[in-house]
């Protein structure tokens, strides 16, 4: 039938009804989720409902994105059902005394994409059964080539004195073919789960292992009063990047550039770069992995 989400074997629609089931309250860590057959970009959604009162815990995923972003405004996009498209709403400067968290100061917001990349890197070995790896910030590697990219983005309060609200968004490519694959303006060549050789490409049990792992990721961490080290999350990160050790070009966000060898991250998730001037930390920018 023209236009069915069945016209394509490889991609099945996800069902709304049984991912509710499975993550949201009372059965899973999430308050609601809304499915979409396609949108612009499902973190711009999340930010118009967080500036509208929504509370912690929104999920929206759509089924394609046509308007999806990257960091520096970059374009993430794919085919329909070809991949995860996912954005969740968090609000970590909101205590909750029920679960035992206290208000997480501004500072420690950095580390939420990191946290999301480790979740996205137990995911895909869990469910792919693929050796993935993270470049810092926010990509996800297999081998040297891009299958995911994480998006975190503020949402302010309404007022100057409530925190804002952070978006986090994860773009995964599942059954991609060699010619639907983006292209990358850093020159970084890009794959699928599919490509890479993954056991398994149904997206329905992996966005449930992923939004699964973000959650307890996300609750150790708010335990922990945002303390990275103390949640083990920096243990987690730095065992799965691959830029620590590698030699690195970064680009600022200002337009110069650094190169050294990338030593360690820190425990605001900074990255430590060895160079011919000195040791560097750097809070941002697009790290180029030298041979």
């Amino acid at each position: 039938m023209p236009g069915s989400p069945y016209t394509d074997l490889d991609r099945p629609p996800l069902s709304a009804a049984r991912l509710r089931r499975a993550l949201t309250a009372p059965h899973g860590p999430w308050a609601r989720l809304e499915l979409r057959a396609e949108t612009g970009s499902t973190n711009a959604d999340v930010a118009e409902a967080a500036r509208s009162g929504e509370p912690e815990g929104l999920v929206v995923v759509a089924e394609r994105q046509t308007a999806g972003r990257g960091r520096r405004d970059r374009v993430w996009q794919s085919p329909a059902r070809a991949g995860i498209a996912t954005s969740v709403l968090l609000r970590p400067g909101e205590a909750v005394a029920e679960r035992g968290w206290k208000a997480v100061p501004a500072a420690g917001y950095g580390w939420l994409p990191l946290l999301a990349g480790v979740a996205l890197v137990e995911a895909v070995a869990r469910l792919a059964e693929l050796d993935a790896a993270l470049k810092w910030p926010n990509d996800l590697l297999i081998g040297d080539a891009k299958c995911a990219g994480i998006l975190a983005e503020a949402v302010p309060g309404p007022t100057p004195e409530q925190p804002p609200a952070i978006v986090l968004g994860i773009g995964l490519n599942v059954t991609l073919r060699a010619d639907e694959l983006p292209a990358n303006p850093t020159g970084l060549p890009a794959t699928s789960l599919q490509l890479a050789g993954a056991v398994a490409t149904d997206r329905d049990p992996l966005l449930r292992a992923l939004l699964r792992s973000v959650a307890d990721w996300y609750d150790r961490w708010r335990c922990a009063g945002g303390d990275a080290v103390g949640s083990g999350l920096r243990e987690a990160y730095v065992a799965a990047c691959a830029t620590v050790g590698r030699s690195v070009r970064v680009l600022l966000p200002g337009g110069q550039e650094v190169t050294g060898t990338a030593t360690g991250v820190d425990a605001d998730g900074r990255l430590l770069v060895d160079t011919p001037a000195g040791p560097r930390t750097l809070a941002a920018g697009d790290v180029l992995h030298l041979r």
